[in-house]
């Protein structure tokens, strides 16, 4: 059976590392750094612009916002107004994360693709979350996050991330509706996360 995981995660969460587990355990394509680069081809800017555009909103889109222009999974483009880059970096994520799935089973990682795939019956939807203190010392373990500014640094990416997800999905980052099944990574640990959530894709343990 086909089955599509798509996993929003917290920083310092391990989403990244549960997804790679998921896909090792049951030899499928694990999407992440690979949205950046092909959406980056596609929009023609650099991959780093790509990268930011994840997590930050440019004045010029808080601007069309505010003046009632929607930008949301099925906007349409004015021919006379040409969209923000930032939009236009979302749509080519839009196009390149559906193509992933037509593809067959796969894991991919952010970029509101719980919401860009949430009319299609074989995505299964995964938030993984966890404590503060476990999210500084994975933070710490795995980016090389300087101890004394990592809480501030995953607070900063927290308010990021849900400002991207609301303002292009029009739903709320996080919000337990917004997923199938939301996993404490702290608790439970990420080889048990991903046993979980093989167990519910009906996928290989």
């Amino acid at each position: 059976m086909k089955q599509i995981i798509t996993i929003s995660r917290e920083l310092g969460s391990g989403g990244r590392t549960i997804g790679k587990l998921v896909a090792n355990k049951n030899n499928i394509p694990y999407y992440d750094r690979e949205l950046i680069d092909e959406s980056a081809k596609i929009s023609g800017v650099p991959a780093e612009y790509v990268e930011k555009s994840d997590q930050k909103i440019t004045s010029s889109f808080l601007y069309n916002l505010a003046m009632g222009t929607s930008y949301g999974y099925g906007m349409l483009e004015d021919a006379n107004q040409p969209l923000p880059l930032t939009t236009q970096i979302f749509c080519a994520q839009q196009k390149i994360i559906k193509n992933y799935a037509d593809s067959g089973s796969c894991v991919i990682v952010g970029r509101c693709a719980d919401y860009i795939l949430r009319d299609r019956r074989d995505v299964l939807r995964v938030f993984i979350y966890a404590d503060m203190e476990k999210r500084i010392e994975h933070s710490v373990k795995e980016y090389g996050m300087p101890k004394a500014t990592a809480r501030e640094e995953i607070a900063r990416s927290d308010r990021e991330r849900a400002r991207h997800y609301n303002m292009f999905t029009e739903q709320k980052w996080g919000e337990r509706t917004n997923y199938d099944i939301m996993l404490d990574s702290g608790s439970l640990g990420y080889e048990n996360c991903a046993r979980i959530i093989c167990s519910i894709a009906g996928m290989d343990l």
